[in-house]
């Protein structure tokens, strides 16, 4: 049986599409080297939803000078991938996009998607050329850079990928998929309040959106609106039961508080629901001291990262170099944090050490202003030194005095220090007063703990003169350690290689005794983390003083103290003092290399 070219097109202009299947099945029984049989049958089946990609295939090899032919084929191995993304299949999802692409290279779309499921696998360079091949095709298609955006992310390119989610957005404002990745990454950029306008904008646009819900959460905890975040979660829990983010979201803001059993039963809640979340399985081992006991959790640790992307890799390998750390398989533990670093510096941008020594330089050229401290309330109170210095317990053992209030870790100095001037400096202060006057809520002093602050000594004195400064000491490699063993993510680009960190703590260093020698007395004082854990009610008293008020036994009571704590610390702030982390560098002394070059400075 053969068919011609009319007939065929009137069986489809009268919609006898059934017809016509068994018809064309019949000329490619009678005729398989029929191009038009074949392309008969593959419309047929496709205008019934019927899985057309054999027929469109051998319509396309029979009939090589027919556009339409090659272009319905690589449109049905397009929509093959939207599908099996769909349905969590991002391996063929690829090859059905590659497949598009080599038939239709100028689909930009295909390649839009194929970067959407590169990345579902992990393949965050070909993900990421894939999308600016979508862009260069077709530069105004609003997914490809909503697409570029998520992958920045992923790559620890976070302004790079706020920039390409702006993009989309200016093309498509009702993308709230691009709405929530634009939060996503001011999130990593600490921009909080930024982040939740653009959570809120995506639950405009779909008001049921569980990611965008629980992200904004994650955002109103950063701002310090524990039980705002708390409501959304259970609101979104009472209409989602299974939500593993949001139960992980609850673990997080129980333990913040304090109640690390809750947090744990919550985070094994969603563990069950969500066994590959790398981020709620890993957020175990922060809670406690992990012990031999918990060896089945490691084990599905160990198992989950054999099929972890690198951004989740990284989560589980921290976790599992802590539960090491508290095991005392100190060598074991040093191999997961050296993998997780070189995960990240994948991710990452890298440490320019040329750029910190000359911003030093800058720093130390710079004359600090000297005004007369007149006393206004609140006292602001800066807290800061190298992460991991101890800052978490001092702002906790301050925060427990009636008279003040620990505000957590401001990101207004970093944020304000490039427009900073002469002439703008008293309305800087005073801006910031009232932010810790709205924070505060009538304490006398507010605490401000950003380690990152010592930067900004300098601007910071100039625009409060009456500020009380307190800086954290701790023995070199230990605050090196520690800060390599933590999970900041690429927040300090130094963090990842050794020779780095040693290079970053040295031009610290330096730079502190600049600060040590332009600023009036009475302005800072150092205070040596080992002093402070040796004789905690010396220091703390010496600390209550420093910043103007008169003692109070809560001080010494800081375990006790009912507040939210955001940092890595939250568990060991909660702690009695030990001498556990004193001297932890000696159990990793054989890896440590560049580090043990490191020396304190002299009191």
């Amino acid at each position: 049986m053969t068919l011609d070219e009319r007939e065929v097109v009137q069986l489809i202009q009268q919609g006898r599409h059934a017809e016509l299947e068994e018809r064309a099945r019949a000329a490619t029984a009678a005729d398989p080297e029929s191009g038009l049989a074949w392309k008969a049958l593959s419309v047929a089946l496709s205008a019934q939803g019927k899985d057309a990609i054999g027929a469109l295939g051998e319509a396309a090899r029979l009939l090589p000078q027919d556009a339409e032919a090659r272009s319905n084929l690589a449109l049905a191995h397009f929509r093959l991938g939207n599908s099996q993304l769909a349905a969590g299949q991002p391996e063929a999802a690829a090859a059905s996009f590659a497949q598009a692409i080599l038939l239709q290279p100028a689909l930009a779309a295909a390649h839009c998607n194929l970067a959407n499921a590169l990345r579902q696998l992990g393949r965050l360079p070909e993900a990421l050329a894939s999308a600016g091949k979508a862009l260069e095709l077709d530069p105004a298609l609003a997914l490809a850079h909503a697409n570029r955006g998520d992958l920045l992310r992923e790559l620890g390119r976070s302004e790079e990928s706020a920039a390409s989610c702006r993009r989309a957005l200016e093309l498509a404002p009702h993308l709230a998929g691009a709405h929530n990745s634009l939060g996503n990454a001011l999130m990593d950029l600490g921009r909080h309040a930024e982040a939740a306008a653009s959570y809120r904008q995506a639950l405009a646009l779909q008001p049921q959106y569980p990611g965008a819900e629980v992200n904004l959460g994650l955002a109103l905890r950063q701002l310090g609106r524990g039980i705002d975040a708390e409501e959304l979660c259970r609101a979104l829990l009472a209409r989602a039961p299974q939500s593993a983010p949001a139960l992980a979201l609850l673990a997080e803001l129980a333990s913040d508080r304090g109640d690390f059993a809750a947090a744990e039963a919550l985070f094994r809640q969603a563990a069950d629901i969500a066994p590959e979340s790398a981020e709620t399985l890993s957020g175990i081992a922060y809670l406690r001291r992990m012990t031999p006991a918990d060896a089945s959790w490691a084990a599905s640790v160990q198992t989950l990262i054999a099929q972890a992307r690198p951004r989740q890799e990284t989560f589980l390998r921290f976790a599992l170099g802590k539960y090491h750390d508290d095991v005392g398989n100190h060598a074991a533990a040093f191999s997961h944090f050296r993998r997780a670093h070189e995960l990240l510096q994948m991710q990452g941008a890298g440490h320019d050490r040329q750029r910190i020594t000359q911003h030093v330089d800058a720093l130390c050229a710079l004359r600090v202003a000297a005004s007369e401290a007149i006393p206004q309330s609140p006292q602001p109170v800066f807290v800061l030194g190298m992460p991991r210095s101890g800052t978490s317990l001092a702002e906790q053992i301050l925060a427990s005095h009636p008279e003040v209030f620990g505000a957590g870790e401001l990101t207004y100095w970093g944020a304000v220090s490039a427009a900073a001037t002469t002439a703008n400096l008293p309305a800087l202060g005073a801006q910031y007063r009232q932010q810790l006057a709205a924070a505060g809520r009538g304490a006398r002093c507010v605490i401000d703990k950003m380690p990152a602050n010592f930067w900004h000594i300098g601007l910071i004195h100039a625009a409060l003169p009456d500020a009380r400064i307190i800086h954290l000491q701790r023995h070199p490699i230990d605050t090196c350690l520690s800060i390599y063993t933590t999970n900041f993510r690429n927040a300090y680009g130094y963090a990842h290689d050794l020779a780095d960190l040693a290079h970053y703590y040295r031009e610290y260093q330096r730079l502190m005794r600049h600060w040590r020698s332009v600023l009036p007395a009475g302005v800072m004082l150092d205070v040596p983390y080992e002093g402070l854990v040796e004789d905690t009610s010396g220091w703390a008293r010496r600390m209550v003083r420093f910043i103007g008020l008169p003692w109070d036994a809560h001080c010494l009571e800081f375990q006790r103290t009912e507040r939210r704590v955001l940092t890595s610390s939250k568990w060991q702030v909660r702690q009695k003092v030990h001498r556990g982390s004193v001297g932890r560098w000696r159990q990793y002394e054989p890896f440590l290399g560049a580090l043990l070059g490191l020396q304190a400075d002299p009191p």
